[in-house]
Order: structure tokens, then sequence, then C-alpha cells
């Protein structure tokens, strides 16, 4: 199985599991810490990904809702839980996440479903990020691609406060400039 570039420095585990996954926060990684969950946690966060017969959308929609989950045990872990979606509202706060590290935690914990065998109809796929430095604020997001059609799904956490689920947008639209109604300016 490919992993996903989830890393973006050296002491981020690249190939994580329920046992032993990497977490970074305070703005582009600065703080990463190693962390374990127990079987009934992992079980709490795998749930909605069973039974493995649902079609591809419900599967979107699981990933949508085992991230939540898995937001809100990693924050109760790591002080992340008070983490405020974009980056005005919570700036300066300990445990706040900007988009790198939004994007390379989701991939981690999509990495993680997909190590176990539960996602059927995705894989995990690289990062993406879009705009630049002359068309506006650069974005990133995690990224999955639907195994029959290949198309692409920006997975965004960063627009909501910790333990929301995150957005799942076709990747056109989000490069687009896709924004939730109400979301924090990036």
């Amino acid at each position: 199985m490919a992993i996903a570039d989830v890393f973006v420095r050296d002491d981020i585990i690249t190939e994580p599991s329920y046992g032993r996954f990497s977490v970074c926060h305070d703005h582009s990684c600065q703080t990463v810490v190693t962390l374990s969950l127990s079987l009934s946690e992992w079980d709490q966060i795998t749930s909605p990904l069973q039974p493995a017969s649902i079609a591809a959308s419900g599967e979107r929609a699981a990933i949508a809702t085992a991230v939540s989950i898995m937001e809100t045990v990693v924050g109760r872990l790591t002080g992340t839980d008070a983490d405020k979606g974009g980056n005005i509202k919570g700036f300066g706060q300990a445990g706040q996440m900007d988009c790198i590290d939004e994007a390379t935690n989701t991939s981690t914990y999509m990495n993680m479903l997909a190590g176990d065998g539960l996602l059927q109809h995705h894989s995990v796929a690289d990062r993406s990020t879009r705009f630049g430095i002359f068309a506006g604020m650069p974005h990133t997001t995690a990224v999955i691609r639907e195994n029959v059609s290949g198309k692409l799904f920006a997975v965004d956490s960063w627009f909501f406060d910790n333990g929301k689920a995150p957005a799942i947008i076709e990747m056109q639209e989000w490069k687009a400039g896709w924004d939730p109604v109400g979301a924090t300016s990036e």
C-alpha cells in the first residue's frame, strides 16, 4: 500500500497505526507528538466505516465522521481540543492548527483507516495546495481518490473547530476556491 505524503518532517510517522502515530499542531507542525489509542478508542473511531458494503458516497460521509471522532479523541490527548477553525479565531492559542497541521493530521488519520483495510472505495492521495503567492493565500488539504472513477476529493478540516466533520469536496471545486458559508478567512 502506498502511503500519501503525510510527513513534512523526519519525526512524523509515515506508517501510522492506532498503536503508534504522530499528530502535529502549533502552526506548520512546530509541535509533533507521538500517540497511541486503545482498541476501544479505535473501534469508536472506525465504527462509521462498518459495514464495508457502503457505496463510495457513503464511504466519504463515513470518513468525515471518523475523522471528526478522531479529532475529538486526539484533541483530549494533545490539548488541541480547543482548536478553532481557520487561522484568525484561535491565533496565538496553544494547540491551534493551521492548514498544514490539519492536512497532515487528516492524511495520517485516513492512512490509519486505509492501513486497517477500512477504505473500500477510496485511497489516500498526496495533500494538495491551492492558490499561490500571487493568487491569494495558499491553502493545503488532505485528499482522497475514488478508486473506480479516479476522482479526487479534498478532505478539508481546517475551516472548522476541532471535532467537526471535515468538508469532502470534489477537487476541482475546492481548487476553484471553495469556502463554506460563514467560514473564517484564510
